[in-house]
């Protein structure tokens, strides 16, 4: 009866959300992806550029001319982001930092896709127990938001190129923001990635060795994927479906597959935990077990933590609870954990 309940309630949120968004147009857009490629018509061509942008090792590295520009403020850090897009709020990075006294460790947080607030219990929970956390703005969110757009449509859409722009975006702004931190001092730093930010923590633990731990709520490896069959991007499936299939998008969209980089997830110096919900219908259970056992086969088997609840109703107790004393076991711990 409960969880009959729980899933009722997970609708419901799911709906309120679905109202802020429209089917789009189905958008190539390559020279966003891919600077410099603006003629590209077909998606068999755009696909050929995901696939070289899928074996350059340097596509998520700082770029040639990256100013810096750090700017802190009574609690909040900006800073100029490495990519320039036509959205001028949007080219500024803002962070809110929890200083917890101490050097020893800092927490990077990215946020789901269309939050409407930070985690300030989650940064008030760590800063107190000797973790900075560090609440980064991913693309057009919070004081990067486009003027007058009800949701951040801009950083996952059915614009095949400006999707991928946007989340290589967030991850060289993360990454950024890491270098800062390191010249600032701090030792250990991890990340924690919630729904779609989990594809931005993820890639940045696959591409920093900075990074000393990575926490993955409600992830998976594909996102073409979580796209297509997730209750929540249903418009944006809606506007793909009748100009793309799921085998080429998974194509399009594969510099975004964390399964892609796997092997790069299995360093030796990284620990992943990850939070998971046996309800999920955003990202589907069957998508998260594949991802999971890509990394077991890689040699990087995940200190994981399956919860029964849904994709939104993790937010509640006891879920969220749960969540957070499994992260507080695992930043806190020199070892890489077992499955609980």
């Amino acid at each position: 009866m409960y969880h009959n309940w729980l899933d009722r309630w997970d609708e419901r949120r799911a709906r309120r959300g679905e109202e802020a968004k429209k089917v789009t147009d189905f958008i190539l857009d390559a020279g966003r992806a891919f600077p410099g490629e603006k003629r590209i018509e077909t998606i068999d061509e755009f696909c050929v550029l995901a696939d070289q942008a899928l074996s350059d090792s340097s596509f998520y590295d700082e770029p040639s001319g990256s100013v810096q520009g750090f700017e802190r403020h009574d609690g909040w850090l900006k800073f100029p982001s490495d990519i320039s897009t036509d959205v001028e709020e949007n080219n500024v990075v803002w962070a809110k930092i929890t200083e917890s006294g101490s050097l020893d460790q800092a927490l990077v947080i990215f946020h789901h896709w269309n939050a409407s607030a930070r985690n300030r219990q989650i940064a008030k929970f760590f800063s107190q127990r000797g973790i900075t956390v560090v609440e980064i703005a991913m693309p057009y969110h919070f004081e990067r938001s486009r003027p007058g757009s009800l949701h951040a449509d801009y950083m996952l859409s059915a614009n095949l190129g400006r999707t991928i722009q946007s989340v290589r975006q967030a991850v060289l702004d993360g990454r950024k923001l890491i270098r800062w931190l390191k010249r600032e001092g701090y030792r250990d730093i991890s990340v924690l990635g919630m729904s779609l930010g989990s594809w931005v923590a993820g890639l940045i633990a696959a591409h920093d060795p900075a990074v000393s731990k990575a926490s993955l709520f409600l992830t998976a490896g594909s996102l073409a994927d979580m796209v297509w069959t997730g209750r929540a991007t249903r418009a944006i499936r809606d506007s793909l479906a009748p100009e793309i299939d799921l085998t080429d998008l998974r194509r399009a969209w594969g510099p975004l597959n964390l399964g892609n980089y796997a092997q790069r997830l299995a360093r030796p110096d990284l620990a992943l935990h990850v939070v998971l919900a046996k309800r999920d219908k955003v990202v589907l259970p069957e998508l998260s077990a594949s991802f999971m056992q890509k990394l077991e086969d890689t040699g990087a088997p995940p200190n994981i933590l399956e919860l029964n609840c849904g994709h939104y109703s993790l937010a509640m107790p006891p879920y969220i609870l749960l969540a957070g004393l499994s992260l507080k076991r695992f930043l806190s711990s020199p070892d890489k954990g077992r499955r609980t």
